[in-house]
């Protein structure tokens, strides 16, 4: 019995849903590539990639905020700052793709998934605008029946709207599937829904162990979810 069915006392989930930035892409190097680009443009110094892997997660209006900042907290930084600055991260970003991964056990995992005839969405903070389009450049099409983006209903994780969303849409109950994701917003919003979240340890939280928020289990690869340790190898 694999891990997936111990979860759900030996049977499988309907519904599986995914984070996408720490989770099934390691998107921060391209992400990191449009925040300096931005920086400078507005004549700042750069940030590094090392800074940007700890801010991203919260969508990118945070993100650019907290480059203003130089830190987590941004409060301080205005909307006349961060608007203008928000659309030079776009553009940048729009061009930024070629350095993002897909990381290892991804494909064989949603593999496993799709061939088990489990429901699988994507719910991200990233903008809808960049998703199918990353999707397809690292041959991940194909795979999510839905797809949300931080900009697809008027919030974002950790609220669980989306969540919610996708459970109406598949007509699954939450005690019926499962999230998968990175960071504290990805375990918040999934305890919000009702439905158990399984995270990566190889992600992004903000320099924080996910550990600390208690997902139901934790994986340092995802082939860890639907295969035996000696697949692993």
């Amino acid at each position: 019995m694999n891990t997936l069915r111990q979860l759900f006392a030996g049977g499988l989930p309907r519904l599986v849903m995914f984070d996408l930035d720490g989770t099934l892409l390691d998107s921060v190097p391209d992400l990191a590539a449009a925040i300096d680009r931005m920086l400078l443009q507005l004549g700042r110094a750069p940030a590094g990639v090392g800074k940007v892997r700890d801010w991203v997660g919260n969508g990118s209006r945070v993100l650019v905020r907290r480059a203003l900042a130089d830190g987590l907290e941004h409060a301080l930084i205005s909307e006349e700052q961060a608007a203008p600055a928000h659309q030079l991260f776009l553009a940048a970003y729009a061009d930024c793709h070629a350095l993002s991964t897909v990381y290892p056990g991804v494909r064989e995992c949603l593999d496993w998934l799709a061939a088990q005839g489990i429901a699988l969405a994507l719910v991200t903070n990233k903008p809808e605008r960049f998703v199918a389009p990353l999707l397809e450049e690292k041959g991940l099409a194909g795979y999510f029946r839905w797809i949300l983006g931080g900009d697809s209903l008027p919030v974002q994780k950790p609220d669980p709207a989306a969540l919610n969303w996708v459970l109406e849409k598949a007509g699954v109950a939450a005690s019926q599937a499962l999230f998968v994701g990175d960071s504290r917003n990805d375990v918040l919003a999934a305890r919000a829904a009702g439905v158990p979240c399984v995270a990566v340890s190889y992600g992004y939280n903000h320099g924080r162990p996910i550990a600390e928020e208690q997902p139901a289990l934790l994986l340092d690869d995802l082939r860890q979810l639907v295969a035996s340790s000696t697949v692993l190898g």
